[in-house]
């Protein structure tokens, strides 16, 4: 099992190592849901840390829908992250419409390298989970999508988790998300049968 816990900044990085978490979502600013950290954080885990650590892609809080400066700067964050040495990014683009932005994600991926994607609760903004679900399987651009099925929790959305998990293959994985905290882990566990979860209080 991987837990991949949520922080914000350097030191809630390093903690949440001391504390177990086989991976780190790096982040800043999560009261507005996490935002893309400094390339000097980025710079800084990575020689204090040996685990794994995926950077949040996020120019600002609120929508995931992005204009042409927005996805430029993801564009330029991503090229400096790669270069930092990140092990692989988390990132999302919707549409007008709550779809998945196919292209404007593959503009922005590009730069990314060998670096591992990782579509974000992005996702759980959408109109339908299991077709936007699908569409990232198909495309091949993400190995991982990170979701709480739509719901509030991971326990509430356990019935939409258990069905993208038996869509997934070796080529897309689901990061079950959603209040996942070490207290309940082993409950969720037991109900949603994934490999990876991710939290806050994961650890």
């Amino acid at each position: 099992m991987i837990r991949e816990a949520c922080v914000e900044g350097f030191t809630q990085a390093l903690r949440a190592q001391e504390l177990g978490a086989e991976r780190i979502e790096l982040c800043e600013n999560l009261a507005a849901g996490g935002t893309t950290p400094s390339l000097g954080t980025v710079i800084a885990c990575k020689k204090y840390l040996k685990i794994p650590i995926i950077v949040m892609i996020r120019p600002r809080g609120g929508n995931f829908v992005y204009s042409t400066p927005e996805t430029e700067i993801m564009a330029r964050d991503i090229e400096g992250i790669r270069m930092a040495g990140a092990d692989g990014i988390a990132i999302g683009m919707l549409t007008q419409k709550d779809e998945i932005d196919l292209a404007q994600l593959l503009k922005v991926i590009k730069h990314a390298g060998s670096m591992k994607i990782t579509f974000h609760k992005a996702i759980d903004a959408t109109r339908n989970i299991e077709r936007e679900f699908l569409k990232l399987h198909d495309s091949g651009l993400v190995h991982r999508v990170l979701t709480s099925g739509g719901a509030e929790t991971a326990l509430k959305g356990a019935a939409v988790l258990n069905k993208l998990l038996q869509l997934t293959d070796d080529k897309i994985r689901i990061v079950v998300a959603g209040k996942v905290t070490s207290e309940n882990l082993q409950e969720i566990c037991k109900l949603i049968p994934a490999d990876e979860f991710h939290g806050k209080k994961i650890v």
